[in-house]
């Protein structure tokens, strides 16, 4: 190894003891259930519309069929993906994380 840079880093005993405490308090929430869903869009629509709607009504919503879809845990935004199926059933592929600034948003609309 002629670079420095490749060299391994060691860890001091503070930075692995920190680690293991945030590790050990992760197990504690990773067993918490949250509720997942994928908004394909949305719309406004007035009550006489929605009264109106009968088996068969389209219903047009705010988005392109190619846009990519809201992944939300708990109502809020986390990522954007794609439907894809998996053993007859539909999935989602995620295609874009959100940023931690917008993850971190919508819990504290929340709380």
């Amino acid at each position: 190894m002629s670079d420095m840079m490749e060299a391994p880093r060691m860890e001091r005993q503070e930075d692995a003891a920190v680690g293991m405490a945030a590790n050990r308090q992760f197990r504690l929430l990773a067993d918490i259930p949250v509720r997942m869903s994928v908004e394909v869009g949305s719309t406004s629509l007035r009550l006489a519309e929605v009264m109106d709607l009968a088996e068969g009504s389209i219903v047009e919503l705010d988005r392109q069929a190619d846009d990519l879809l809201d992944i939300m845990v708990n109502g809020a935004l986390i990522a954007k993906g794609e439907v894809v199926t998996v053993n007859g059933r539909y999935g989602i592929r995620i295609v874009d994380i959100a940023a931690t600034e917008t993850r971190l948003a919508g819990v504290e609309r929340r709380g």
